[in-house]
């Protein structure tokens, strides 16, 4: 990555605070302070694979018919890439904006931001400081009764990652009758989060989303929504349900050490993400509520890493509708809300606006898109890369200049 961009005239900025978690930044600078500036961000790690489930090397890269192949196609190495091309092509070509443009690639983005972009914002604010950020994931084509219409993620849910921990009496496994078993209380409450269901909620990004794509207007009643969801296909049901609900998922059990040992301890991580307008104290009420009368038996904490948002009424939101129209004829955008987590958070707290966007091809349908994220086989044509490295061309030129 810094071999390609060297040579070009750019200086470039080297993170590392820890060991293996590198970040590069570089600014083509503006030329006028006053001016507002324009990041592009995308982070460079993946998450772990299982190469049982690929049909091709999730790690070589192979372009076969069109298609590359391989870990982080889609998260979000496809961005990160095609911003760097972009990022390059207009160094090169001279480029002189009003306001700065920097490129971000991050480290650490599957790992929290930790040693990546939350670092940064807190170490190094005034490098990384700028008012406009674009991230993942979005862009990708829906089509609606009214057209084209391209999802930019304008807000995100809070991770409010809690671990719970429950205590009972060590015994011996012979003798379990009457015993104090952590486990088997652990197992009864995940159970209980389980199987609770937290109230759906209608925001005004979904409110947006929804007359945006022309869909039935009872998915933005929270008396109708959940009724409307069940009977949708299983990819757009899982999205439009996280999109409305507080969602509990149980997803890391560890407890006892030995077999013949009754565990004096267990532990529950669970990965919840809230809604925006929900605290830590909101959701330490939802799991009060689910677990009834055995809340007494467990020890929370929770991080408090609530949602963020940014508004649509931005010169940042009419430059991208200017842009992808035209790259993409026929189209609208539409608001959205990403259920998972971005390095967006940061710089949205920070101050800035951050949105979530990119341009992909038809031929990466909605449902392929998100079911690779994290997933086996993933891949992206192309067209894709293409469509989004002139995107980020097009949009330096308008917003910028």
């Amino acid at each position: 990555m810094t071999g390609y961009l060297e040579g070009s005239g750019l200086e470039l900025e080297y993170y590392e605070p820890h060991p293996g978690r590198r970040s590069v930044l570089a600014k083509i600078e503006g030329s006028d302070p006053t001016a507002p500036g324009l990041m592009l961000m995308g982070h460079t790690d993946v998450v772990p694979v299982n190469d049982s489930g690929w049909t091709h090397d999730p790690f070589g890269g192979e372009l076969i018919d069109g298609v590359v192949w391989g870990r982080g196609a889609v998260d979000m190495l496809n961005l990160t890439a095609s911003m760097m091309v972009a990022f390059k092509h207009l160094a090169d070509s001279g480029f002189t904006p009003r306001g700065t443009l920097s490129y971000l690639a991050v480290a650490d983005e599957e790992a929290s931001g930790t040693w990546g972009a939350e670092w940064l914002l807190e170490n190094e604010l005034d490098a990384v400081r700028t008012e406009n950020v674009i991230t993942e994931s979005g862009g990708f084509q829906m089509g609606s009764r009214g057209g084209i219409r391209l999802p930019v993620m304008v807000e995100e849910k809070g991770a409010l990652w809690t671990k719970l921990t429950v205590r009972g009496t060590p015994g011996h496994g012979s003798q379990p009758h009457r015993t104090d078993n952590a486990l088997l209380k652990a197992a009864e409450i995940v159970t209980r989060i389980g199987k609770y269901r937290p109230p759906a909620k209608v925001g005004n990004t979904w409110r947006s989303f929804v007359e945006g794509m022309q869909l039935p207007p009872e998915l933005a009643d929270p008396e109708k929504l959940d009724a409307v969801i069940e009977g949708l296909p299983i990819g757009a049901s899982r999205l439009f349900h996280s999109c409305t609900h507080t969602t509990m998922s149980p997803n890391v059990a560890r407890s006892g050490s030995k077999v013949n040992v009754i565990p004096d301890h267990a532990e529950v991580l669970i990965d919840i993400r809230a809604l925006p307008g929900e605290s830590a104290e909101d959701v330490r009420a939802m799991i009060e509520d689910a677990c009834g009368d055995l809340w007494s038996e467990i020890e929370l904490t929770i991080r408090d890493d609530v949602a963020t948002a940014s508004p649509i009424d931005t010169p940042l939101w009419d430059s991208l509708a200017r842009v992808s129209g035209r790259l993409c004829e026929g189209s609208a955008l539409v608001p959205m809300m990403m259920v998972g987590g971005t390095d967006n958070r940061y710089f949205r707290r920070a101050g800035a606006v951050g949105y979530g966007f990119g341009l992909f091809s038809e031929r990466l349908r909605f449902e392929d898109f998100a079911s690779m994220f994290h997933g086996h086989d993933e891949r992206v044509d192309q067209e894709s890369l293409r469509l989004s490295t002139e995107l980020w061309t097009a949009l330096a030129h308008d917003f910028l200049t």
